[in-house]
């Protein structure tokens, strides 16, 4: 009789054990799915710069002449779109990625040579000593579906 009580106990002890395996295993399958379609979704990078009106021409020309190669020569850039609003004098920068993993994958190093490059032409271009271009904001977008 003790027998069938330790069976009995053990049988449902092991369809507990079983149940909350199920339960643990998809939940951690589903975290992870998510996690990874984040990373994967492609990412729009927002900037916002203040370009006074009479130098407009000039960030333009600098824009393409230093930025779009070398943005062309990241992994993971789609492209960008460039817009600028003369009553603020304010520029609006969006730069698409495939993924913000390789977005990210780029040093603060290799975006601030660049950027050092792109000031030195602009002084040089307008006569001035300092960059008159000032970001005012910088974010991540992501796509709602």
């Amino acid at each position: 009789m003790k027998s069938i009580y330790f069976f009995d106990n053990l049988r449902k002890t092991f369809f507990v054990f079983i149940l909350l395996f199920i339960i643990l295993f998809t939940n951690f399958s589903n975290s992870q799915a998510i996690q990874m379609n984040n990373q994967d979704e492609i990412i729009v990078e927002e900037l916002r710069l203040n370009i006074p009106s009479q130098y407009v021409e000039t960030w333009i020309k600098a824009e393409k002449e230093i930025w779009e190669p070398w943005l062309s020569n990241q992994e993971g850039f789609l492209g960008r779109k460039i817009f600028y609003n003369k009553e603020k004098e304010e520029a609006l920068l969006l730069v698409n990625w495939k993924s913000r993993e390789l977005w990210k994958n780029i040093t603060f190093e290799e975006v601030n040579k660049v950027q050092n490059i792109f000031e030195k032409k602009v002084k040089t271009s307008l006569a001035i000593d300092s960059n008159p271009f000032e970001l005012i904001y910088e974010g991540e977008l992501f796509e709602q579906k």
